[in-house]
Protein backbone atom coordinates (compact mmCIF):
# COMPACT_ATOMS: atom_id res chain seq x y z
CA UNK A 1 0.00 0.00 0.00
CA UNK A 2 1.27 3.49 -0.87
CA UNK A 3 2.04 5.84 2.00
CA UNK A 4 1.20 9.54 2.20
CA UNK A 5 2.13 11.64 5.23
CA UNK A 6 0.17 14.64 6.51
CA UNK A 7 2.03 16.90 8.96
CA UNK A 8 -0.04 19.41 10.93
CA UNK A 9 2.07 22.57 11.35
CA UNK A 10 -0.40 25.46 11.45
CA UNK A 11 -0.32 26.33 15.15
CA UNK A 12 0.57 29.85 16.21
CA UNK A 13 2.32 28.92 19.44
CA UNK A 14 1.19 31.88 21.55
CA UNK A 15 2.76 30.35 24.65
CA UNK A 16 6.19 30.57 23.01
CA UNK A 17 5.97 34.36 23.34
CA UNK A 18 8.06 34.66 20.21
CA UNK A 19 7.81 36.29 16.79
CA UNK A 20 9.07 33.01 15.33
CA UNK A 21 6.32 30.55 14.31
CA UNK A 22 6.09 27.60 16.69
CA UNK A 23 7.29 24.97 14.22
CA UNK A 24 10.39 27.08 13.46
CA UNK A 25 11.54 27.17 17.09
CA UNK A 26 15.04 25.62 17.16
CA UNK A 27 15.76 22.19 18.60
CA UNK A 28 19.39 21.04 18.46
CA UNK A 29 20.07 23.65 15.79
CA UNK A 30 17.17 22.65 13.53
CA UNK A 31 13.53 23.82 13.46
CA UNK A 32 10.99 21.57 15.19
CA UNK A 33 9.29 20.90 11.88
CA UNK A 34 12.64 19.92 10.35
CA UNK A 35 12.99 17.01 12.76
CA UNK A 36 9.50 15.77 11.84
CA UNK A 37 10.19 16.14 8.12
CA UNK A 38 13.42 14.15 8.47
CA UNK A 39 11.58 11.31 10.18
CA UNK A 40 8.76 11.40 7.63
CA UNK A 41 11.23 11.26 4.74
CA UNK A 42 12.97 8.26 6.31
CA UNK A 43 9.73 6.31 5.78
CA UNK A 44 10.03 6.99 2.02
CA UNK A 45 6.40 8.00 1.45
CA UNK A 46 4.86 8.84 -1.91
CA UNK A 47 4.21 12.41 -0.73
CA UNK A 48 4.35 14.63 2.35
CA UNK A 49 1.60 17.22 2.83
CA UNK A 50 2.47 19.99 5.30
CA UNK A 51 -0.56 21.90 6.60
CA UNK A 52 0.66 25.37 7.57
CA UNK A 53 -1.02 28.52 8.81
CA UNK A 54 0.59 30.97 11.21
CA UNK A 55 3.93 32.17 9.93
CA UNK A 56 2.82 31.13 6.45
CA UNK A 57 5.52 32.04 3.96
CA UNK A 58 8.24 32.09 6.64
CA UNK A 59 7.55 28.42 7.38
CA UNK A 60 7.59 27.47 3.70
CA UNK A 61 10.70 29.53 3.05
CA UNK A 62 12.62 27.90 5.89
CA UNK A 63 12.39 24.57 4.04
CA UNK A 64 12.41 25.79 0.45
CA UNK A 65 15.64 24.02 -0.45
CA UNK A 66 14.91 20.67 1.14
CA UNK A 67 11.22 20.22 0.31
CA UNK A 68 11.40 20.91 -3.41
CA UNK A 69 9.18 18.54 -5.33
CA UNK A 70 11.18 15.59 -6.63
CA UNK A 71 10.70 12.64 -8.92
CA UNK A 72 8.67 9.70 -7.74
CA UNK A 73 9.00 5.99 -8.29
CA UNK A 74 12.42 5.52 -6.69
CA UNK A 75 13.31 2.30 -4.87
CA UNK A 76 11.43 1.95 -1.60
CA UNK A 77 12.46 0.72 1.83
CA UNK A 78 11.44 -2.96 1.98
CA UNK A 79 11.18 -2.83 5.78
CA UNK A 80 8.32 -0.34 5.59
CA UNK A 81 6.12 -2.64 3.50
CA UNK A 82 4.91 0.44 1.63
CA UNK A 83 5.65 1.78 -1.82
CA UNK A 84 7.21 5.23 -1.78
CA UNK A 85 9.95 7.49 -3.10
CA UNK A 86 13.40 8.00 -1.69
CA UNK A 87 12.86 11.74 -2.16
CA UNK A 88 9.13 12.30 -1.67
CA UNK A 89 7.13 15.10 -3.18
CA UNK A 90 6.30 17.75 -0.56
CA UNK A 91 3.12 19.81 -0.85
CA UNK A 92 2.27 22.86 1.25
CA UNK A 93 -1.41 23.20 2.20
CA UNK A 94 -2.73 26.41 3.76
CA UNK A 95 -5.14 26.21 6.70
CA UNK A 96 -6.41 29.78 6.64
CA UNK A 97 -8.50 29.32 9.80
CA UNK A 98 -7.42 27.08 12.64
CA UNK A 99 -10.60 25.16 13.42
CA UNK A 100 -9.09 22.04 14.96
CA UNK A 101 -7.00 19.03 14.04
CA UNK A 102 -9.79 17.39 12.06
CA UNK A 103 -10.24 20.54 10.03
CA UNK A 104 -6.47 20.67 9.39
CA UNK A 105 -6.32 17.11 8.04
CA UNK A 106 -9.38 17.86 5.91
CA UNK A 107 -7.39 20.58 4.09
CA UNK A 108 -4.83 18.05 2.87
CA UNK A 109 -6.95 14.95 2.30
CA UNK A 110 -8.25 16.04 -1.15
CA UNK A 111 -4.71 15.56 -2.51
CA UNK A 112 -4.48 11.96 -1.29
CA UNK A 113 -5.92 9.06 -3.36
CA UNK A 114 -8.42 6.80 -1.57
CA UNK A 115 -6.17 3.73 -1.69
CA UNK A 116 -3.21 5.44 0.06
CA UNK A 117 -2.35 4.83 3.68
CA UNK A 118 -2.33 8.18 5.51
CA UNK A 119 0.02 8.80 8.42
CA UNK A 120 -0.83 11.91 10.47
CA UNK A 121 2.08 13.61 12.26
CA UNK A 122 2.55 16.93 14.07
CA UNK A 123 5.10 19.63 13.39
CA UNK A 124 5.59 20.29 17.10
CA UNK A 125 6.22 16.65 18.09
CA UNK A 126 9.88 16.41 17.06
CA UNK A 127 11.14 13.26 18.81
CA UNK A 128 8.78 10.75 17.19
CA UNK A 129 10.85 7.72 16.17
CA UNK A 130 10.98 6.00 12.80
CA UNK A 131 10.71 2.50 14.26
CA UNK A 132 7.62 3.50 16.28
CA UNK A 133 5.96 4.83 13.13
CA UNK A 134 6.84 1.67 11.22
CA UNK A 135 5.13 -0.38 13.93
CA UNK A 136 2.10 1.90 13.72
CA UNK A 137 1.85 1.67 9.94
CA UNK A 138 2.11 -2.12 10.18
CA UNK A 139 -1.02 -2.09 12.38
CA UNK A 140 -3.08 -0.23 9.76
CA UNK A 141 -4.84 -1.71 6.76
CA UNK A 142 -8.01 -1.37 4.71
CA UNK A 143 -9.95 -2.74 7.71
CA UNK A 144 -7.88 -1.36 10.59
CA UNK A 145 -6.74 1.99 11.92
CA UNK A 146 -3.39 2.31 13.70
CA UNK A 147 -3.42 4.59 16.75
CA UNK A 148 -0.37 5.69 18.76
CA UNK A 149 -1.00 6.05 22.50
CA UNK A 150 1.17 6.73 25.54
CA UNK A 151 1.05 5.93 29.24
CA UNK A 152 1.34 9.23 31.11
CA UNK A 153 2.47 10.06 34.62
CA UNK A 154 0.28 13.17 34.44
CA UNK A 155 -2.30 12.96 31.63
CA UNK A 156 -3.67 16.48 32.24
CA UNK A 157 -4.49 18.11 28.92
CA UNK A 158 -4.38 14.89 26.91
CA UNK A 159 -7.30 13.10 25.31
CA UNK A 160 -7.98 9.81 27.10
CA UNK A 161 -8.20 6.40 25.46
CA UNK A 162 -11.51 4.87 26.54
CA UNK A 163 -11.59 1.09 26.12
CA UNK A 164 -14.53 -1.30 26.33
CA UNK A 165 -14.76 -4.27 28.72
CA UNK A 166 -12.84 -6.40 26.21
CA UNK A 167 -9.94 -3.95 26.12
CA UNK A 168 -10.66 -2.64 22.65
CA UNK A 169 -10.58 1.10 21.96
CA UNK A 170 -14.11 2.47 22.02
CA UNK A 171 -13.46 6.19 21.68
CA UNK A 172 -11.23 9.10 22.67
CA UNK A 173 -12.45 11.84 24.95
CA UNK A 174 -10.67 15.19 25.13
CA UNK A 175 -9.56 16.38 28.57
CA UNK A 176 -11.98 19.33 28.63
CA UNK A 177 -14.88 17.06 27.71
CA UNK A 178 -13.93 14.18 30.05
CA UNK A 179 -15.72 13.33 33.28
CA UNK A 180 -13.96 12.52 36.56
CA UNK A 181 -13.68 8.79 35.80
CA UNK A 182 -12.36 9.39 32.30
CA UNK A 183 -9.77 11.86 33.61
CA UNK A 184 -8.34 9.13 35.83
CA UNK A 185 -7.30 7.13 32.74
CA UNK A 186 -3.50 7.17 32.31
CA UNK A 187 -3.45 6.13 28.64
CA UNK A 188 -3.39 9.26 26.50
CA UNK A 189 -3.92 9.99 22.86
CA UNK A 190 -0.89 11.29 20.94
CA UNK A 191 -2.91 12.30 17.89
CA UNK A 192 -0.64 10.22 15.65
CA UNK A 193 -2.59 7.71 13.57
CA UNK A 194 -2.50 5.75 10.34
CA UNK A 195 -5.63 5.05 8.30
CA UNK A 196 -6.72 4.39 4.75
CA UNK A 197 -7.42 7.67 2.95
CA UNK A 198 -10.84 6.60 1.69
CA UNK A 199 -12.08 5.88 5.21
CA UNK A 200 -10.46 9.01 6.61
CA UNK A 201 -12.03 11.22 3.94
CA UNK A 202 -15.51 9.92 4.80
CA UNK A 203 -15.03 10.30 8.55
CA UNK A 204 -13.64 13.83 8.23
CA UNK A 205 -16.71 14.83 6.25
CA UNK A 206 -18.91 13.80 9.19
CA UNK A 207 -17.06 15.68 11.93
CA UNK A 208 -19.01 18.08 14.14
CA UNK A 209 -17.74 20.86 16.40
CA UNK A 210 -20.27 20.57 19.23
CA UNK A 211 -17.65 20.31 22.00
CA UNK A 212 -16.02 22.48 24.65
CA UNK A 213 -13.54 23.93 22.16
CA UNK A 214 -16.01 24.34 19.28
CA UNK A 215 -13.41 22.63 17.08
CA UNK A 216 -13.39 19.71 14.67
CA UNK A 217 -11.44 17.02 16.53
CA UNK A 218 -9.49 14.43 14.56
CA UNK A 219 -9.96 12.13 17.56
CA UNK A 220 -13.68 11.86 16.77
CA UNK A 221 -12.85 9.64 13.77
CA UNK A 222 -12.02 6.85 16.24
CA UNK A 223 -15.66 6.48 17.30
CA UNK A 224 -16.72 6.61 13.64
CA UNK A 225 -14.24 3.86 12.79
CA UNK A 226 -15.57 1.68 15.61
CA UNK A 227 -19.14 2.18 14.34
CA UNK A 228 -18.02 1.23 10.82
CA UNK A 229 -16.48 -2.00 12.10
CA UNK A 230 -12.90 -0.86 11.47
CA UNK A 231 -10.52 -2.25 14.09
CA UNK A 232 -8.48 0.15 16.22
CA UNK A 233 -5.00 -1.31 16.67
CA UNK A 234 -2.86 0.57 19.16
CA UNK A 235 0.87 0.97 19.55
CA UNK A 236 2.10 2.39 22.87
CA UNK A 237 5.01 4.83 22.62
CA UNK A 238 8.11 3.76 24.51
CA UNK A 239 8.53 7.08 26.33
CA UNK A 240 6.56 10.25 26.99
CA UNK A 241 9.30 12.40 25.45
CA UNK A 242 8.88 10.68 22.10
CA UNK A 243 5.36 12.06 21.72
CA UNK A 244 5.66 15.29 23.70
CA UNK A 245 4.18 18.28 21.88
CA UNK A 246 6.18 21.49 22.29
CA UNK A 247 3.97 24.42 23.23
CA UNK A 248 6.26 26.68 25.28
CA UNK A 249 9.93 27.29 26.00
CA UNK A 250 9.83 25.00 29.04
CA UNK A 251 8.71 22.06 26.90
CA UNK A 252 11.23 23.07 24.24
CA UNK A 253 14.01 22.79 26.82
CA UNK A 254 12.58 19.47 27.99
CA UNK A 255 12.77 17.88 24.53
CA UNK A 256 16.20 19.44 23.99
CA UNK A 257 17.39 17.67 27.14
CA UNK A 258 15.82 14.40 26.03
CA UNK A 259 17.38 14.62 22.57
CA UNK A 260 20.77 15.54 24.03
CA UNK A 261 20.62 12.50 26.29
CA UNK A 262 19.57 10.23 23.44
CA UNK A 263 22.40 11.36 21.16
CA UNK A 264 24.98 11.18 23.93
CA UNK A 265 23.83 7.65 24.70
CA UNK A 266 24.25 6.67 21.04
CA UNK A 267 27.84 7.97 21.10
CA UNK A 268 28.67 6.10 24.29
CA UNK A 269 27.27 2.91 22.78
CA UNK A 270 29.75 3.45 19.92
CA UNK A 271 32.50 3.36 22.56
CA UNK A 272 33.06 7.10 23.05
CA UNK A 273 33.98 8.29 26.55
CA UNK A 274 32.08 11.41 27.61
CA UNK A 275 33.27 13.40 30.62
CA UNK A 276 29.63 14.35 31.29
CA UNK A 277 26.88 13.20 28.90
CA UNK A 278 24.59 16.01 30.08
CA UNK A 279 27.08 18.64 28.88
CA UNK A 280 27.42 17.59 25.26
CA UNK A 281 25.38 19.08 22.40
CA UNK A 282 25.06 17.21 19.11
CA UNK A 283 23.29 19.32 16.49
CA UNK A 284 23.78 17.01 13.55
CA UNK A 285 25.41 13.60 13.09
CA UNK A 286 28.62 12.42 14.75
CA UNK A 287 30.52 9.24 13.97
CA UNK A 288 33.52 8.18 16.01
CA UNK A 289 36.25 5.57 16.06
CA UNK A 290 37.60 3.67 19.04
CA UNK A 291 38.69 5.19 22.36
CA UNK A 292 37.55 8.73 21.60
CA UNK A 293 37.30 11.12 24.57
CA UNK A 294 35.06 14.21 24.66
CA UNK A 295 35.27 16.68 27.52
CA UNK A 296 32.46 18.92 28.83
CA UNK A 297 30.78 21.76 26.96
CA UNK A 298 31.56 20.48 23.45
CA UNK A 299 29.15 21.34 20.61
CA UNK A 300 29.02 19.33 17.37
CA UNK A 301 26.96 20.63 14.48
CA UNK A 302 26.48 19.27 10.96
CA UNK A 303 28.34 16.10 10.02
CA UNK A 304 31.43 15.37 12.12
CA UNK A 305 33.75 12.36 12.04
CA UNK A 306 36.24 11.66 14.83
CA UNK A 307 38.96 9.11 14.17
CA UNK A 308 40.36 6.61 16.65
CA UNK A 309 41.70 8.03 19.92
CA UNK A 310 40.75 11.63 19.15
CA UNK A 311 40.68 13.78 22.29
CA UNK A 312 38.38 16.83 22.28
CA UNK A 313 38.95 19.31 25.09
CA UNK A 314 36.38 21.33 26.98
CA UNK A 315 34.19 23.95 25.31
CA UNK A 316 35.15 23.23 21.70
CA UNK A 317 32.79 23.93 18.77
CA UNK A 318 33.14 21.62 15.76
CA UNK A 319 31.06 21.83 12.57
CA UNK A 320 31.14 19.70 9.40
CA UNK A 321 34.65 18.43 10.02
CA UNK A 322 36.74 15.28 9.78
CA UNK A 323 39.34 14.77 12.51
CA UNK A 324 42.07 12.17 12.00
CA UNK A 325 43.18 9.52 14.46
CA UNK A 326 45.24 10.47 17.53
CA UNK A 327 44.56 14.19 17.09
CA UNK A 328 44.24 16.29 20.23
CA UNK A 329 42.00 19.35 20.25
CA UNK A 330 42.70 21.51 23.27
CA UNK A 331 39.96 23.54 25.02
CA UNK A 332 38.08 26.48 23.49
CA UNK A 333 38.95 25.65 19.88
CA UNK A 334 36.69 26.19 16.86
CA UNK A 335 36.78 23.90 13.82
CA UNK A 336 34.44 24.88 10.98
CA UNK A 337 34.26 22.92 7.70
CA UNK A 338 37.84 21.71 7.97
CA UNK A 339 39.77 18.48 7.42
CA UNK A 340 42.35 17.53 10.04
CA UNK A 341 44.86 14.73 9.58
CA UNK A 342 46.30 12.23 12.04
CA UNK A 343 48.30 13.09 15.17
CA UNK A 344 47.60 16.82 14.91
CA UNK A 345 47.44 19.23 17.85
CA UNK A 346 45.02 22.16 17.82
CA UNK A 347 44.57 24.89 20.39
CA UNK A 348 43.85 25.92 23.02
CA UNK A 349 41.89 28.75 21.39
CA UNK A 350 42.75 27.54 17.88
CA UNK A 351 40.43 28.34 15.00
CA UNK A 352 40.09 26.47 11.71
CA UNK A 353 37.75 28.23 9.29
CA UNK A 354 36.15 26.78 6.13
CA UNK A 355 38.63 25.36 3.67
CA UNK A 356 41.36 24.62 6.21
CA UNK A 357 43.16 21.34 5.57
CA UNK A 358 45.82 20.00 7.91
CA UNK A 359 47.97 17.04 6.93
CA UNK A 360 49.34 14.66 9.56
CA UNK A 361 51.22 15.94 12.63
CA UNK A 362 50.40 19.61 12.12
CA UNK A 363 50.36 21.87 15.19
CA UNK A 364 47.99 24.85 15.36
CA UNK A 365 48.47 26.60 18.67
CA UNK A 366 46.79 29.19 20.84
CA UNK A 367 45.13 32.09 19.04
CA UNK A 368 46.08 30.82 15.60
CA UNK A 369 43.50 31.18 12.82
CA UNK A 370 43.61 29.21 9.57
CA UNK A 371 41.29 29.98 6.65
CA UNK A 372 41.16 28.30 3.23
CA UNK A 373 44.72 27.05 3.61
CA UNK A 374 46.61 23.78 3.44
CA UNK A 375 49.41 22.89 5.86
CA UNK A 376 51.73 20.02 5.02
CA UNK A 377 52.88 17.23 7.27
CA UNK A 378 54.74 18.28 10.41
CA UNK A 379 54.25 22.03 9.97
CA UNK A 380 53.62 24.26 12.97
CA UNK A 381 52.03 27.60 13.77
CA UNK A 382 51.97 27.69 17.53
CA UNK A 383 51.18 31.27 18.58
CA UNK A 384 49.12 34.33 17.63
CA UNK A 385 49.09 33.87 13.86
CA UNK A 386 46.74 34.30 10.89
CA UNK A 387 47.08 31.99 7.88
CA UNK A 388 44.67 32.73 5.04
CA UNK A 389 44.63 31.60 1.38
CA UNK A 390 47.97 29.91 1.86
CA UNK A 391 49.65 26.69 0.81
CA UNK A 392 52.28 25.61 3.30
CA UNK A 393 54.62 22.69 2.68
CA UNK A 394 56.06 20.06 4.99
CA UNK A 395 57.95 20.81 8.22
CA UNK A 396 57.46 24.56 8.03
CA UNK A 397 57.71 26.61 11.24
CA UNK A 398 55.53 29.71 11.31
CA UNK A 399 56.66 32.02 14.10
CA UNK A 400 54.46 33.86 16.57
CA UNK A 401 52.65 36.92 15.29
CA UNK A 402 52.94 36.01 11.61
CA UNK A 403 50.22 37.29 9.29
CA UNK A 404 49.52 36.36 5.69
CA UNK A 405 48.41 39.74 4.37
CA UNK A 406 46.03 38.26 1.82
CA UNK A 407 43.40 40.96 1.26
CA UNK A 408 43.91 44.21 -0.66
CA UNK A 409 40.40 45.50 -0.01
CA UNK A 410 38.95 43.87 -3.14
CA UNK A 411 40.70 40.57 -3.85
CA UNK A 412 42.23 37.73 -1.84
CA UNK A 413 45.79 36.75 -2.82
CA UNK A 414 47.71 33.50 -2.20
CA UNK A 415 50.81 32.83 -0.16
CA UNK A 416 53.07 29.84 -0.91
CA UNK A 417 55.55 28.60 1.69
CA UNK A 418 57.64 25.65 0.55
CA UNK A 419 59.00 22.70 2.55
CA UNK A 420 61.31 23.36 5.46
CA UNK A 421 60.92 27.15 5.55
CA UNK A 422 61.23 29.04 8.83
CA UNK A 423 59.09 32.15 9.22
CA UNK A 424 60.44 34.45 11.91
CA UNK A 425 58.15 35.89 14.55
CA UNK A 426 56.22 39.02 13.62
CA UNK A 427 56.57 38.49 9.86
CA UNK A 428 54.07 40.14 7.50
CA UNK A 429 53.79 38.08 4.31
CA UNK A 430 52.22 40.47 1.78
CA UNK A 431 50.52 38.28 -0.81
CA UNK A 432 50.92 37.25 -3.50
CA UNK A 433 54.26 35.99 -2.28
CA UNK A 434 56.37 32.82 -2.30
CA UNK A 435 58.81 31.67 0.36
CA UNK A 436 61.23 29.11 -1.08
CA UNK A 437 62.17 25.76 0.42
CA UNK A 438 64.34 25.97 3.56
CA UNK A 439 64.24 29.78 3.43
CA UNK A 440 64.22 31.91 6.60
CA UNK A 441 62.61 35.27 7.17
CA UNK A 442 63.98 37.49 9.91
CA UNK A 443 61.74 38.34 12.84
CA UNK A 444 59.76 41.52 12.33
CA UNK A 445 60.13 41.47 8.53
CA UNK A 446 57.59 42.68 6.02
CA UNK A 447 58.03 40.45 2.98
CA UNK A 448 56.64 41.97 -0.21
CA UNK A 449 58.60 39.98 -2.80
CA UNK A 450 59.47 36.31 -3.19
CA UNK A 451 62.08 35.00 -0.74
CA UNK A 452 64.63 32.64 -2.39
CA UNK A 453 65.12 29.07 -1.22
CA UNK A 454 67.73 28.42 1.42
CA UNK A 455 68.43 32.11 2.12
CA UNK A 456 67.70 34.53 4.96
CA UNK A 457 65.45 37.37 3.87
CA UNK A 458 64.99 40.51 5.95
CA UNK A 459 62.48 43.27 5.36
CA UNK A 460 62.90 45.63 8.29
CA UNK A 461 62.91 49.42 8.42
CA UNK A 462 66.18 50.91 9.68
CA UNK A 463 66.05 51.49 13.44
CA UNK A 464 66.52 55.14 14.39
CA UNK A 465 67.03 56.71 17.83
CA UNK A 466 65.90 60.35 18.27
CA UNK A 467 68.04 61.78 21.03
CA UNK A 468 66.13 65.07 21.29
CA UNK A 469 62.72 63.44 21.75
CA UNK A 470 60.80 63.99 24.97
CA UNK A 471 57.70 62.20 26.12
CA UNK A 472 54.63 64.49 25.89
CA UNK A 473 53.42 65.78 29.25
CA UNK A 474 49.92 66.56 30.39
CA UNK A 475 49.21 70.20 31.14
CA UNK A 476 48.86 70.93 34.84
CA UNK A 477 45.20 71.13 35.86
CA UNK A 478 43.87 74.63 36.41
CA UNK A 479 43.01 75.43 40.02
CA UNK A 480 39.34 75.39 40.83
CA UNK A 481 37.74 78.71 41.61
Amino acid sequence: MTLSVIILAAGQGKRMKSDLPKVLQPLAGRPLLGHVLDTAKSLQPHAIHVVYGHGGEAVKQAFAGETAQSAQGQPHDPSSGLIGASQPQTNWVLQAEQLGTGHAVAQAIPSVPDDHMVLVLYGDVPLIRRDTLQQLIAQASANALGLLTVILRDPTGYGRIVRDTGGSVARIVEHKDANTKERSIAEGNTGVLAAQAGHLRRWLGNLRNDNAQAEYYLTDVILMAVKDGVRINTVIAATEHEVLGVNDKVQLAEVETALRKERATQLMLQGVTLADPSRLDIRGAVTAGRDVFIDVGVVFTGNVHLGDRVHVGANCWIKDASIGADTEIHPHSVIDEAVVGKRCVIGPFGRLRPGARLHDEVHIGNFVEVKKSELGEGSKANHLTYIGDATIGRHVNVGAGTVTVNYDGVNKWPTLIEDGAFIGSGTMLVAPVKIGANANTGAGSTITADAPAGKLTLGRARQVVIDSWERPKRAAPKPKK
